[in-house]
């Protein structure tokens, strides 16, 4: 009689904790477990914009951004964030990134050098880091995240994590560097929209006892990369996520800028000398909207 061997089965074990837990610039610490990876479903959900649901982006207003031009318009997220600055870079026309044509693609890489170089431009920012995703809407997006001067722990591929831990930035300041990029921008086309924060003035007599300024919304939690709605994927049941919260108005109304130009074309970098920011490029401002020098 042969001899008999016994089976038993084995328990699934999750796979182990990646070496890039112990980066230095991962943002957890403690006991960490992988999820287990769900089963592939057959057919993905739609995101916004495909198929009969709405695209964001096409129903948005031109006073919801923060600069725009005739094929190109750049938001911030509706209050501010972790980084100093947060921005996405969208086209006006419904095209994800495959289907651009050969004008558009050549001008994305001319915008995504500019932007890159606009934000740089600020205070206290070190690298701009730029990334799509496109998971959430079928609109193109490029998002476009200001990782802070000498902050060695943000560096690397973590940076959106951060920026929804990180408490948030004052009011001021996110209105100014908002102000800066937008009137960077105007420089070589466009419309700017963003308004850089009014100062608040006060009496001499109430210096002593006035309280130092704090942001209108330090109670509020940052604004988040990762929670965006934009960029949540659909529930494989097909259930909505909470949809985000509409964008601040930013700029001034579309009358004020009756005159303006508007969709200029893009000019090569090199002919407008685009290495430095801009001479004239407002750094701060009581009052007004932050305009194009050029008319």
């Amino acid at each position: 009689m042969p001899d008999s061997v016994r089976v038993s089965l084995v328990q699934d074990t999750p796979p182990s904790v990646p070496d890039f837990t112990q980066w230095p610039s991962f943002p957890f610490e403690g006991d960490l477990r992988v999820k287990q990876l769900d089963d592939p479903v057959p057919v993905e959900p739609p995101r916004k914009g495909e198929g009969l649901r709405e695209c964001t982006a096409c129903g948005a207003p031109d006073e919801a951004y923060i600069w725009v031009s005739e094929r190109w318009r750049v938001r911030a997220m509706d209050r501010p964030t972790g980084l100093p600055m947060v921005l996405i870079l969208e086209s006006r026309s419904h095209l994800d990134l495959g289907d651009l044509p050969n004008l558009l693609a050549a001008e994305l890489g001319v915008m995504t050098v500019r932007l890159e170089r606009a934000i740089r431009s600020l205070d206290d920012v070190a690298r701009v880091h730029v990334n799509r995703w496109g998971d959430g809407s079928a609109h193109l997006h490029m998002w476009f995240l200001a990782r802070p001067l000498g902050r060695l722990q943000l560096r690397g591929t973590f940076l959106p994590l951060w920026d929804s831990i990180l408490p948030p930035i004052s009011e001021a300041q996110w209105r100014e560097n908002l102000a800066l990029v937008a009137a960077w921008l105007a420089e070589f086309g466009g419309r700017p929209l963003a308004e850089p924060p009014r100062i608040q003035w006060q009496a001499p007599s109430s210096l002593t006892d006035a309280a130092p300024a704090t942001s209108e919304r330090a109670d509020e939690e940052a604004a988040s990369v990762i929670e965006a709605a934009a960029e949540i994927p659909e529930p494989a049941s097909g259930s909505e996520p909470d949809a985000a919260p509409e964008s601040t108005t930013l700029g001034t109304s579309a009358t004020e800028h009756t005159g303006q130009r508007q969709g200029d074309v893009l000019e090569a970098p090199a002919d407008r000398g685009e290495v430095a920011p801009p001479a004239g490029t407002p750094r701060v401002a009581a009052s007004g909207t932050a305009r194009s020098t050029d008319s």
